[in-house]
């Protein structure tokens, strides 16, 4: 598996994920703007994956402070805080880490400056370490939902190039597989992005599991066909109730789900729970670039001046959902009180 996102001696890089899987490019942060930008711009995405960026990105604002009073320094890595936050707003691993990362600057702030930035990119690696710990262990709880022989859906990229590593939905996938289950995949191609085409077909293919991709449009049909056994998505948050944000088109997809009585099984670490939202509707839904809609690449495919609503997530109501798993285990409806024995 290819490193998502790694210290480089003082820089932090990350792999390019816009041009997979035709070449593997690096981009290098050298400071807390480039991070911002690579998270806005989609080199990295994820919520996990950008949850570790937020906390590197921190790390690497810090080193960029001069001043040695204790207080000031506070102020001016929470302003860095505060521009990391508003760098994507749906996924709240990012707002997550970032707030772990302060905690701690405020932990050791009768500390030597130099203290505390050290402090802070260790923080950073421990988050990364944590999280491909918890991506395993998500596995090892989320495969034995799946039974011999299955034929898995899956939206969107939920793998190691969306989190530090190994995956969360496709972490699932993964220990099913080093389980010898003998599963298959059907992967969604994902528009407008195409991440189920670029990064969830590569990251299978190099792993050696059976993938196929299909329009996203088609999904229904197969499950009216019986060709799905279950399917598997990460979320980008999850609300107190169990309502999951994920990208879009995961909601059509729960839906068709229930209809032809499929599982519909949601893999994120309790980072993504946001206990403090009581449902979906109070989690903010990125809307896009309309240019994402009607081009592909550098390739106009509609006219230029068409409009195009881009909402980048939708929100899939908790009803839908079988089941939650997590690093701590797999949880079931009433989600509620499921939710609130996690915190």
């Amino acid at each position: 598996m290819i490193p998502t996102i790694e210290w480089q001696e003082n820089y932090v890089r990350m792999v390019d994920q816009r041009k997979l899987p035709r070449k593997v490019e690096w981009v290098t942060c050298r400071g807390y703007k480039d991070v911002i930008r690579a998270i806005q711009n989609m080199v990295i995405r994820g919520a996990p994956a950008i949850g570790v960026a937020a906390a590197m990105g921190m790390a690497l604002g810090a080193r960029s402070i001069r001043v040695k009073d204790p207080q000031a320094f506070i102020k001016r890595l929470q302003d860095i805080g505060r521009r990391m936050r508003d760098a994507r707003p749906t996924a709240v691993n990012l707002r997550w880490a970032v707030e772990r990362m302060l905690s701690l600057a405020k932990e050791y702030a009768d500390r030597p400056a130099q203290e505390i930035k050290e402090r802070l990119q260790e923080e950073s690696q421990r988050i990364l370490n944590e999280d491909i710990e918890s991506n395993r262990t998500m596995g090892r709880n989320g495969a034995a939902l799946v039974p011999q022989g299955a034929v898995i859906l899956t939206h969107c990229n939920a793998g190691a190039l969306a989190t530090g590593g190994y995956g969360t939905a496709l972490g699932v996938i993964r220990a099913a597989h080093e389980r010898h289950k003998d599963i298959r995949v059907i992967a969604d191609e994902t528009r407008p992005w195409l991440q189920g085409l670029r990064l969830t077909a590569y990251e299978l293919m190099a792993d050696g599991i059976p993938v196929s991709v299909i329009a996203d449009n088609a999904a229904g049909s197969l499950m009216r066909q019986k060709k799905i056994d279950l399917i598997i998505t990460g979320a980008d948050r999850i609300a107190a109730n169990g309502d999951v944000a994920n990208k879009i088109g995961t909601y059509q997809v729960a839906v068709l789900a229930r209809t032809h009585k499929i599982p519909f099984y949601v893999a994120a670490p309790v980072s993504t729970i946001d206990p403090t939202l009581p449902n979906g509707d109070q989690i903010p839904v990125e809307e896009r670039d309309p240019r994402e809609i009607h081009t592909l690449g550098q390739t106009q495919l509609g006219p230029p001046q068409v409009i195009a609503l881009n909402p980048a997530f939708d929100i899939t109501p908790s009803k839908y959902v079988s089941a939650i798993i997590t690093e701590k285990g797999v949880i079931r409806p009433p989600y509620r009180r499921a939710i609130r024995a996690l915190f």
